[in-house]
This record gives structure tokens, sequence and C-alpha cells, in this order.
């Protein structure tokens, strides 16, 4: 291969091109003299820009427009999918029982007694709580509500967003302030399931009692740990485990009530209805305990596009809810016999000789249930990223399964606020005091966003949203104003969390509306740019190599071209522009993720590409440009394999315009400078890759 067919480096291109009073071979020459690319741009006037060729588009210009009818498709059999159900979205749930009771009847004696009226009041409490919140909401009316699939708060805010439902602001900033209250719930669950399932210990041998904490904070700590290895290695156990987790309990539970079957009466509502009445303010304080018996309702819409709503359904229905409900009668049931057993009425529910094998039982499910709890954090905070509510952070992906992630920031604030928490309260019955809020705050928001898109998107008649409202809000209204109570108990960490989280994502979200009209403002139109390239004098030096830019828009000029023309005089030979394109449905078909366009004319013509991603999907850029090549949208013969990508990296400073605070500008500014690089986020190769920085106003 001669030198002058020869691949060349962006560095050969930029030496190679004129130094300035300098010819080719060397000798100072007034001809030679290398103009700026402002200098040329003065001599070409002002008058309009010529009329560019037909721009020549190739893939789906847009999104098809029935993406919110289009749902989960199963590639997996029913059992399969059950088992992945049980293990992913049923954790909290199923331990639940572990620490309910216990609460209620310990912490609010006054009404919950262990008297016949006050054990069935409590059971009637806890299965009209679970079929009313659990089975009729979410696996009944919100199951419906999906976008694309996809479920939980972020998702009906993500669709509201894209269909433009009125209020959509509000709306939104309800779904933020839900998933920031996920985020004190999953700091919350890990460790009170934890605990209280090494607490067996000391129900076995109060001689250990001095152990719980240092075991939970062991098993919760190296649980974090290996969060960067992934869990494909244990993922598979999961589903089998928490299957004979249910088995176990509901074997337990069965047991008592066979032994006594009045119990069953407790299913009764009027039971649930004299227990309030009796009892006025202290029964209505018991509803924050009996809210414990819903811890991780909410998965059940928010796992939605992991494994549809069907499978969600038949295992809550066939074996969740059943399993669930026999061990709480079971415990009414040795409670009533055995009024002392509300010191721990699960544990006891075992035989002293299995009660051991059942804390190891207890324990591995309970880590399950932290490991969801951990995961949807993780998928939450992908969604804000690709959603534009959050900064670029880092991501890896720990297998090719899709979910399969780890955010190390993340995973270090919850491994930090729950150690803190374990060594604070000590105890499952004292962190119980601080749970409810936020998970009862969820509730609240997802039947506001349900109601919303019932009424906006479905054209549900206005008495039937009442209706609906009416039943859900006064139940779920009443859970979380019982809850609020806790907050002089330190019910206000998750609220602040939540508030905290909201208010991060508002301000990221704000901020990057005005730095990107700023940053527009300063690249300028594309077509003017092209335009001024092509009429230069002398003219601009091509390099004969593939040029990568990415930039937001096809309409403005990637500042990392503005500045290689300005500054180096070099214009590659083929240029390729890519804009990331982020889509309000979790994943976008292949068809639909690429689009590629023709821009300019003449000899200065360039490639546009448009890259759709889901904020569940991986975007690999240099993967998505192959994929268009192999597909037609761009030349069989293009070299991407050595091309260069440029990437425009724009330092921002406070300014005093208006728009926002400037306590809130200041926080953007730091969440952007510790924003995850480019070349990770978007797979680059960073030996090919190069930065060009800027400075834009906020």
């Amino acid at each position: 291969m001669t030198p002058a067919h020869g691949r060349r480096s962006l560095h050969e291109a930029g030496h190679k091109a004129t130094p300035a009073g300098k010819s080719r071979n060397g000798e100072v020459t007034p001809g030679a003299v290398r103009h700026t690319f402002n200098e040329a741009a003065h001599k070409l006037g002002y008058w309009p820009v010529a009329p560019a060729e037909p721009t020549r588009v190739e893939g789906r210009p847009g999104i098809a427009g029935v993406d919110e009818e289009r749902d989960v498709v199963a590639h997996a059999g029913r059992i399969v999918l059950a088992l992945g159900a049980l293990g992913v979205v049923y954790g909290d749930l199923g331990t639940s029982p572990l620490y309910t009771e216990q609460v209620i009847f310990t912490q609010h004696a006054d009404a919950a007694r262990p008297t016949a009226a006050g054990v069935y009041g409590v059971v009637s409490l806890i299965f009209w709580a679970m079929t009313i919140v659990v089975s009729i909401k979410y696996a009944g009316f919100l199951m419906r509500a999906h976008n694309r699939g996809d479920g939980g708060g972020m998702a009906l805010a993500a669709l509201i967003q894209r269909k433009r439902v009125g209020r959509t602001v509000l709306l939104a900033t309800l779904g933020i302030f839900g998933a920031g209250l996920f985020f004190g719930d999953g700091m919350i669950t890990p460790a009170i399931s934890v605990t209280s399932a090494v607490e067996g210990l000391r129900v076995d041998s109060p001689s250990l009692a001095h152990l719980v904490v240092p075991i939970s904070l062991a098993i919760l700590v190296a649980l974090f740990a290996i969060q960067s290895r992934g869990t494909r290695a244990v993922g598979w156990l999961f589903g089998p485990l928490i299957l004979v987790w249910f088995v176990v309990i509901g074997v337990l539970g069965a047991r008592q009530v066979v032994a006594h079957p009045g119990v069953l009466q407790g299913l009764s509502p009027t039971w649930g209805a004299r227990f309030i009445v009796d009892h006025g303010g202290a029964a209505f304080l018991t509803l924050g305990a009996v809210v414990l018996a819903l811890t991780g309702a909410e998965a059940l819409y928010a796992d939605r596009g992991h494994f549809g709503a069907t499978p969600i359904r038949r295992t809550w229905f066939g074996i969740v809810f059943p399993a669930v409900l026999l061990c709480y009668l079971g415990q009414s049931a040795l409670i009533l016999d055995h009024p002392d057993a509300i010191r721990n009425p699960f544990y006891l529910l075992v035989p002293q000789a299995d009660r051991i094998p059942m804390v190891f039982l207890a324990t591995i499910a309970t880590i399950i249930a932290s490991q969801a709890a951990i995961t949807g954090s993780f998928s939450i905070v992908r969604q804000a990223v690709q959603l534009g509510f959050l900064p670029r952070l880092k991501i890896s992906h720990t297998s090719e399964l899709e979910g399969q992630i780890y955010v190390p920031l993340i995973n270090f604030i919850l491994a930090a606020g729950v150690t803190t928490l374990i060594l604070v309260f000590q105890r499952s019955g004292r962190l119980a005091t601080i749970y409810g809020v936020a998970v009862t705050g969820t509730f609240v928001l997802d039947t506001i966003l349900f109601l919303a898109v019932a009424r906006a998107l479905w054209h549900l008649a206005r008495w039937k949203v009442a209706a609906i409202g009416g039943v859900f809000l006064t139940v779920e209204v009443s859970f979380f104003a019982a809850n609020v109570t806790k907050v002089g108990h330190g019910a206000w960490i998750p609220l602040c969390v939540g508030l905290i989280t909201a208010i991060v994502m508002v301000s990221w979200r704000r901020g990057r509306e005005i730095v990107t009209r700023n940053r527009t403002e300063e690249e300028g139109p594309l077509d003017d740019f092209l335009y001024r390239v092509r009429m230069s004098d002398p003219p601009i030096h091509r390099a004969r190599s593939v040029a990568v830019y990415l930039s937001p828009s096809k309409n403005t000029t990637p500042l990392a071209l503005k500045a290689g023309v300005e500054h180096h005089g070099i214009f590659h030979e083929k240029v390729l522009i890519v804009s990331v394109e982020p889509v309000s449905i979790p994943r976008v078909d292949p068809d639909e993720r690429l689009v590629t366009e023709t821009l300019g004319s003449g000899l200065f013509k360039i490639r546009h590409v448009t890259l759709r991603a889901g904020y569940r999907d991986t975007t690999d850029i240099p993967a998505a440009l192959m994929l268009a090549r192999k597909r037609g949208q761009l030349e069989r013969n293009l070299d991407l394999e050595h091309a260069s990508y440029f990437i425009s990296r724009i330092t921002i400073t406070p300014t005093n315009d208006a728009g926002m605070s400037r306590w809130r500008k200041l926080l953007f500014v730091a969440m952007a400078r510790n924003a995850a690089s480019p070349i990770d986020t978007f797979r680059l190769p960073v030996d090919r890759t190069a930065t060009s920085g800027a400075l834009i106003g906020l």
C-alpha cells in the first residue's frame, strides 16, 4: 500500500495543514499564509444561504403510533415466568409476616389486644388492605396502565409526558417524587427485613441477642459488596427458594388454622369496622403498622415490564396471597391461644427444633427481598438518566441479561443509608416506626397518575374515575395519614430522601433545558455552517478519514466540528453527526432505532444519524453505526473500524440570568461536573476519541 492510499490519523492530517506564514516546503511566502475560518467567513458577505440539495432520509422518521398499546412479549414458559416473578417481585410482600403482627400487637397495645375482638379486627384490616391495595388496585387496575409494557410511577410519568396529558409538568413532578420515595423505601426494606429474620436467634437463644446487629450488618455489607459482580450466578435460585419459603410459611399457618378454624371469621370486614369504631384514634394509629403487610406492593406494578401482567397476577393469586394470608391467620390463632406469643408470633409458630433452620431460610428470603430492592433502585436510576431527569452516571452491565446492571454511586448511597439505619435503630420493631410514609406516599402518587391516564388517554367517564379514585385514595390517604404521625420518631428520613431526590431531578431537568438553549445559540445553525465551509476561500483542508461527531440534534453545529474548522482548518472527507434521541418507552424496536439523513451539498455533504434509545436500552454508538452500515443506511465501504470520534465537553458556569435560583444552579453545576463521561455512556473507543471544550453559561 502506498503512502498516498494509506490510512492517516487525525494528527497526520493536522500537521500537514499548511502552517500560517509557510508553504509546504517550509519557506515563508505571503501567498501561503493560512487564513482561519473566521477570516475566510467574513469575506463571504451575508446573503441568504443557498438552498441545499433535497435531504435523503433512510429509516422510519417517527416512532410507531401504537407504542402505548404494545405489551411485554414473553419468551419463556409459564412456569419459568412464574418462578422469576416469585424471586423478583414478591420478596418484600413474602417476608412481611416476619414482623407485621409482632409490631401491631406490641407497639399498638391500646387497640390491638390479644382478645378475640382485637385479633379478628387486626386480621380483617390486614386481609382487606391486601385485597384492596394489592389484589384490586395493583394486580387488577394498574396492571392495565403501562408504557409499552413497562410499569411503575416513573413509567407512568414518562407516558404522561410523551402523550402530553393535561398538567404534564405537575404530574411528571409527582412521578419524580414517587421515584424519590422509592429510594427512601429502598433503604429501609433491607434493614428491616434482614434484621427481623436474624432476630429469630433472640427467640430461640436469648443469649445470642447481642449478635443480631453484627450478623445483620455483615450480611448486608456482603450483599452490597457483591453487587458489582452481578446476580447472574445466584439469580436462577431466587424463584425456587422463595417458592420453598411460601410453602413453608403457608404450611405453618395452616396448621394453626386447622387447630383453631374460628380465626377465619376475621376475614369478615365487619371485624375491621368494629375495630376502628371501638378504638377510635388508637385504631387509626394502628393503620400505620397494618401497612407493613403491604411492603413491596408497588413491586407488582414496577416489575411489570420484566414478566408481563399475567404471570404476576397468577403468582399473586395462586401462591403468594394464599400463603401469606395463611401465615397471618396462623399467627393470629397462636396469639388467641397463647397471648404471650405477641413478642414474636412468626418464630413461635415454628416448632422449637426447627427454629434455627427457619432462621436460615428466613435470612435467605430477606436477602432476596433486599436484592430486589437494590436492583429496583438501579433500574429507577437508569430510567431517570435515560429520560433526562439525572446526569449521566456510571452504569455497568454485569451480564448480557437485560436488567443486570450496577450503579456504583447508588450502591454506595444505599449501603451507607442501610448501615446507618441498622446502627441507629438496632431492632426491626424500631425500624418499623420509620417505615410506611414512603410506601404509602408511593401508593397515593401511583393512584393519582393512574387516574390521570384513565381519564385523559382512556377517556374513562368522570363518575367512574371519581368512584375508583374515591375507594383507593380513601384507603391510601388513611394509611399515609396514620404514618405521618411517625415523623417525630424518624419517619422524616424517607420523606427527606424523597424530597431531596425530587429536587435533584427537577433541578437537573430545568438546568438541562437552559443549558441546551444556550448551547444551541453558541453552536449556530448547521446549514449556515456548512454553506460557509463550502464557500470558504482558501478551501478548507480535507482530512482523508472518517469523523464521528456527537451532537444533541441535526439543526445545530457540533462544537467539536466548529472548533476543528475554526482552529485547525480541517474538515474530514467523511463526516457523521450522531444524535441520541431519548424516547419515553422502555425499548425501541430495532427497525425504529436508526434514521439516517444526508445534509449539506456538493463536496461537503455529511450524514446525520439519529439513534433512538428507550430508557431500558443500552446505547452503543459504534455498534449502532455498524448496524446502519450493514443495513445499507450508510455507505458499505465506510471505514467505521478506524473512525475518529469527537465529543464536545462543555464547562458550565453560573450566571445572573433568570430561570433558576442561585443554589439550584450551583447544584446543577456540581452534578454536571461529576457526570459520567460520554465515552463510557456511549461505549466509544477510548483510543480514537477526542474531546473539545467549550464554556456555556447557565
